[in-house]
């Protein structure tokens, strides 16, 4: 395999900022004890043809202890550093000038504390590239291990062919965090930008790596498929720029205000009981058997997602996160060190992702994958739901609740026969200002008596109990049907089968 990334040191440099020192020793090269920049350029060419050099790199990046680095920029504002650039740059171009085929000579010199004093370390190879000043960029590269947190790799321009990222520095381009492999690199090969990027592994049989089509992005395992993944996501740059200006979007002052609602008499806490379903007319006894049947329901009612609310608009309440985890088969559970993935909305109406990898802002909608076969899908808040809510939560595997026809029954935090499905009604989901915790996360957005259901063959009919309670219907793929305003005894609104009610926190599905 070529050496595509090459490092050297250069030791016992008396002055590290001196261009000559580090380019070439005073008197014949050939008896040198020690190769310096020139020596190791002349032997590692970029093309050659026999033992002839034909071309040879252009880009280059010195390393020099990162005490001198600190100093030169305290003391002259970096004009030392800036010096060296020009003048290996001009050195190089004096010696070399008829190898470069036309390439701009490129220096860049950095500060590391893996350099020793004295000691100045050289990179360069068919892996290194140097941008030209304004270059735009063209893929952004980045890396997880659980889809959620993404840590940056590199960026890759127009211009930058090879990019060899893997276990370090030392052997890679960049390296990638978190890897565990060992040797053997993932070589990306950029042919410009209007053809695809091209992905190999260096050397071949070193990893598997496939691309999940589904995400968007390369997996990344140990020849065989076993032990830990990666994931490598390359993303053209335009897709991450911010809005135009004037396109930002509504403050948070241009939602009403929420507050706790003070109550002149006390709660009442009232438990839902069925109706009464009537009996049939009474048939003559037959003496078949004395077998006894009980009736099996043949509908359910299924927390579907979590409707992440803008705590922007309940601001004057004091709270300033909501915050829900999933545990490992990915239900709904309180926020903790045990959760495979954490989800966060805070007071600026920011969704964050958290995971044993950190914390990171994430985009809506996006779908994650925390685990082989395991993913969760965060949605964007449809039509008029989007000045309430942030995003809504997908459950794979939310709690369920049979729904008997004929039976009425009332959901709102003061119902605890629907206790199942309200999963953040305790503490731990909401954090105070003052960092305490709120009693129940329903307190936002879900009125103690909310509505009412009873399934039927035609579909779960609705009825409000609360005037301000705000009602949504979506359709089976979480898509805006209605915002229910009436919904009486006398008329009730009917969700059909397969489709979602949508009160406080809570997407609910109706399966018949």
């Amino acid at each position: 395999m070529p050496v595509y990334v090459q490092h050297e040191v250069l030791a016992r440099i008396n002055d590290v900022f001196n261009a000559e020192a580090l380019w070439q020793a005073p008197g014949l090269s050939l008896f040198s004890r020690r190769p310096l920049l020139r020596d190791l350029l002349e032997r590692s060419p970029r093309e050659q043809r026999g033992r002839a050099a034909t071309r040879c790199f252009s880009h280059v990046t010195l390393m020099l202890p990162q005490d001198e680095v600190d100093d030169d920029r305290h003391l002259t504002r970096g004009a030392r550093v800036r010096d060296l650039a020009q003048s290996l740059a001009a050195l190089h171009q004096k010696d070399f000038g008829d190898l470069l085929g036309g390439d701009e000579v490129r220096y860049h010199v950095v500060g590391t504390e893996a350099v020793e004093p004295g000691e100045v370390k050289v990179k360069f190879g068919h892996a290194v590239y140097l941008p030209a000043p304004g270059e735009q960029l063209l893929y952004q590269v980045s890396a997880s291990r659980d889809s959620a947190v993404w840590q940056p790799v590199c960026a890759i321009y127009p211009e930058q062919r090879l990019t060899l990222v893997g276990q370090d520095a030392e052997h890679a381009t960049y390296a990638v965090p978190g890897w565990t492999f060992g040797e053997g690199g993932i070589l990306l090969i950029n042919d410009g930008p209007e053809a695809p990027l091209e992905i190999q592994v260096r050397p071949k049989d070193a990893l598997d790596c496939r691309f999940d089509a589904a995400n968007n992005y390369y997996v990344i395992r140990a020849r065989g498929g076993a032990g830990p993944r990666l994931l490598l996501r390359i993303e053209r740059a335009a897709g991450g720029r911010p809005a135009a200006p004037g396109k930002a979007p509504a403050t948070p002052s241009a939602r009403p205000p929420a507050v706790w609602k003070s109550r002149t008499a006390p709660d009442i806490e009232l438990t839902a009981m069925p109706l009464a379903v009537p009996a049939a007319a009474a048939t003559p006894a037959v003496p078949e058997n004395d077998a006894t049947y009980a009736p099996v329901a043949r509908h359910r009612i299924t927390l579907a997602a979590l409707a992440l609310p803008r705590l922007s608009r309940y601001r004057d309440t004091g709270a300033q996160a909501l915050e829900v985890g999933l545990g490992a088969n990915l239900a709904p559970s309180s926020p903790g060190k045990d959760n495979l993935i954490r989800f966060a909305v805070d007071d600026a109406d920011e969704v964050h992702a958290i995971t044993a990898d950190g914390r990171q802002r994430v985009a809506v909608p996006s779908r994650f994958a925390p685990l082989d076969g395991a993913a969760v899908q965060l949605h964007a808040a449809p039509g008029a739901m989007a000045e309430r809510y942030a995003a809504l939560l997908g459950l794979e595997h939310g709690p369920s609740q049979p729904a008997a026809a004929g039976t009425r029954l009332v959901f709102g935090r003061g119902m605890p026969a629907l206790a199942q499905l309200r999963v953040l009604d305790a503490p731990h989901f909401l954090r105070q200002l003052d960092g305490s915790l709120a009693a129940s996360a329903d307190r936002l957005g879900l009125s103690r008596n909310a509505f009412s259901w009873e399934a039927g063959s035609e579909g779960l009919r609705i009825v409000r109990l609360s005037d301000t309670q705000a009602l949504f219907h979506l359709d089976a793929e979480l898509r805006m049907v209605d915002q229910i305003d009436v919904a009486t005894p006398e008329q009730p609104y009917v969700i059909p089968s397969g489709h979602h009610l949508v009160a406080g926190h809570y997407v609910l599905r109706f399966d018949a």
